[in-house]
């Protein structure tokens, strides 16, 4: 309330043609009001108790007669009103918060999805992490973007995995190339030792790349393989295939996924590696029990749950589980599945939520969700306006963020796009 509405507050307090004798004793007993503490609507206006007036002493002013005794109560409130309008500072602007990635999401060639986000990441710092499909990495430090592309330093603007090193710095393995954060800047990085005479090693705070090309090793890899990081430099280990299937570009690395221990599982094209540091496996269509009518594995993700069991997804085939020695896809072990649409079968996306439950992102179908017996489809009901979902991640609190086509937070019932 400012000064000026304030004392046309006061003024209004008059007593029209003076009459002592006749005025009724309990004129000013109640509310002297509305007073407008904001924008003059019926939402935003305060009535103010003024207290109860002593017997009028009125002092003629023209034809009005203005009220010259009032009740101590009425002048203490007055006062303190005055006060605090005078001297209470306007409020701290509330910044904006942000509507949008300044990212496109547009369609590619035959509806595949070709725009949008597939990578998330909370650093340690709190700092949210959006890399996009073509469009660089998004960084969100709680009030605004700031946002990185190859002019900014990275080898690449596609942005396939995000991860975060024992230092703190965040890398991130482009489509071409590898490039990382830290200090302000983002440096592409080039020191890669690519010849493959590196026995396999496992630490748990080591990191994954896939190999330089976008369609599996080029001429800086002598075989299909991956890139390990162990806080100091590069080195390049081949996967082992025999020599005829080490000339498919198949074998391209497609996801990474940490399960326990420390133990690493790395998806490709045509099979999954793991690798618990003694032990290097390989589960291709044989082992995840495809049969030649349904097709050969073309994996995009891999997701090992809290127990223990491993989530492959395929574009094509669907999800396979693999407990052990036990295998089954995902219609086997839901019934719900057989009746679900195709979309299920466009797996490039899987997750865990902090009740258990599995996640899957497909394209075209939004997100599923499996609680162990029964399938639930979210979609646009939902709030989940993206049909593709290309990342699925649980932050530090244990929120579950879906990326696509805009970025969205499960609420335990529907989810809400957050940017």
């Amino acid at each position: 309330m400012s000064r000026r509405m304030f004392i046309a507050a006061a003024r209004s307090i008059r007593l029209r043609h003076a009459m002592p004798s006749t005025l009724p004793p309990s004129i000013f007993n109640d509310v002297i009001g509305p007073v407008m503490r904001g924008p003059s609507n019926s939402h935003s206006a305060a009535s103010v108790r003024f207290g109860r007036i002593a017997r009028p002493r009125p002092i003629p002013i023209g034809r009005s007669t203005l009220v010259k005794r009032v009740s101590h109560g009425c002048l203490v409130a007055l006062f303190a009103l005055l006060c605090r309008c005078a001297a209470a500072p306007s409020a701290a602007p509330t910044l904006p918060r942000p509507e949008r990635l300044p990212f496109t999401y547009e369609a590619g060639q035959n509806g595949m999805y070709n725009g949008g986000v597939r990578a998330i990441l909370q650093d340690r710092s709190g700092n949210y992490w959006f890399g996009s499909h073509f469009e660089g990495v998004c960084r969100f430090d709680g009030e605004r973007f700031q946002c990185f592309t190859t002019a900014d330093g990275l080898s690449d603007n596609q942005v396939r995995s995000i991860q975060e090193d024992a230092r703190g710095t965040i890398w991130f393995d482009n489509g071409v190339g590898i490039s990382s954060y830290s200090g302000g800047a983002v440096v592409a990085s080039t020191a890669r030792r690519s010849d493959a005479t590196h026995a396999w090693t496992l630490d748990p705070s080591d990191l994954w790349f896939k190999s330089d090309g976008v369609h599996g090793f080029n001429q800086l890899e002598p075989a299909p393989g991956v890139y390990r990081f162990d806080g100091e430099g590069f080195t390049y280990l081949t996967f082992p295939l025999p020599l005829e299937r080490a000339a498919d570009d198949g074998y391209s690395l497609t996801g990474i996924c940490r399960g326990k221990g420390g133990r690493v599982w790395l998806a490709t094209y045509e099979a999954v590696f793991g690798f618990d540091g003694r032990t290097l496996t390989m589960i291709d269509g044989d082992r995840m029990g495809l049969r030649k009518e349904e097709g050969a594995p073309h994996v995009r993700c891999v997701f090992e749950d809290s127990s223990g069991r491993l989530w492959i997804g395929n574009n094509g085939v669907g999800v396979v589980m693999v407990d052990g020695a036990r295998t089954a896809l995902l219609s086997e072990l839901c019934a719900d599945a057989a009746d679900a649409d195709q979309s299920l079968l466009r797996v490039f996306s899987i997750g865990e939520d902090r009740e258990g439950c599995i996640w899957i992102g497909t394209v075209g179908g939004g997100a599923w969700r499996y609680d162990g017996r029964t399938l639930r489809q979210f979609g646009e009901r939902d709030g989940l306006t993206t049909k593709d979902v290309m990342a699925i991640y649980r932050d530090r609190a244990g929120d579950l963020w879906l990326g696509g086509k805009g970025v969205f937070r499960f609420n335990g019932t529907s989810f809400d796009r957050m940017y």
